[in-house]
């Protein structure tokens, strides 16, 4: 009980400080998945009918998640700098993953008798894409971007490391400050608050690919 009292004092004495980093941590993530989804939907798109460029692509995104984050991440530092940059550019090549797989798989999921039918109705590729395949497959889409959001979110916690801001920070000097006080709730207050974050966000995006998907294939 003490244990949960002092990190309860830590968190209410800080809240303008948890904020400011949570915000730090929020405005990572959401450039990120931005920028991670817009290219891995379109990638997904270019290389579904491609079998090499298809498992080229997929291939080359999970060596991605097999490099150690840290690593990743100051692999970046002589070419931009430290700071958020380098976290950003190691957090966009382990968000492609998901939401490609899923890309892929939910295109290929889609039944060829309904893109014939669009056909049939003098629908053009383009329209076929945007009007038949995608709406089709966004339940599998979002999916693979709520994936690629929560560990994100998670792994955006190393930024601090390399320069970054973020709720990373909480961890990293409740660890170098072992033994000191507060030591130990700083590390749990940025600990709960990225498993805190990483729910909304999830429960967000629930909630924005319901309203997005069509009511008859819900």
């Amino acid at each position: 009980m003490d244990g949960v009292r002092s990190l309860v004092e830590f968190i209410a004495g800080n809240t303008s400080g948890i904020v400011e980093r949570t915000t730090e941590h929020l405005v990572i993530v959401l450039g990120v998945m931005l920028a991670a989804t817009l290219f891995s939907v379109f990638l997904g798109i270019a290389v579904q009918h491609r079998p090499f460029a298809k498992q080229l692509s997929l291939g080359t995104a999970g060596v991605m998640l097999t490099i150690p984050s840290l690593a990743l991440f100051a692999i970046f530092i002589p070419l931009v700098g430290i700071g958020n940059r380098p976290a950003q550019i190691a957090l966009f090549l382990y968000a492609i993953l998901p939401i490609l797989r899923n890309t892929v798989t939910g295109l290929d999921a889609v039944d060829p008798a309904i893109v014939e039918a669009a056909q049939g109705m003098g629908m053009g590729q383009a329209q076929q894409l945007f009007r038949v395949r995608i709406p089709l497959a966004w339940p599998v889409i979002v999916a693979g971007i709520r994936v690629s959001t929560q560990l994100i979110t998670g792994v955006a916690a190393i930024a601090v490391l390399v320069g970054g801001g973020g709720l990373g920070s909480y961890i990293q000097r409740g660890l170098t400050s072992l033994g000191n006080p507060f030591s130990i709730e700083r590390v749990w207050t940025g600990t709960i608050f990225i498993i805190v974050l990483a729910l909304v966000l999830d429960v967000i995006l629930g909630l924005v690919g319901k309203r997005t998907t069509s009511p008859g294939i819900r």
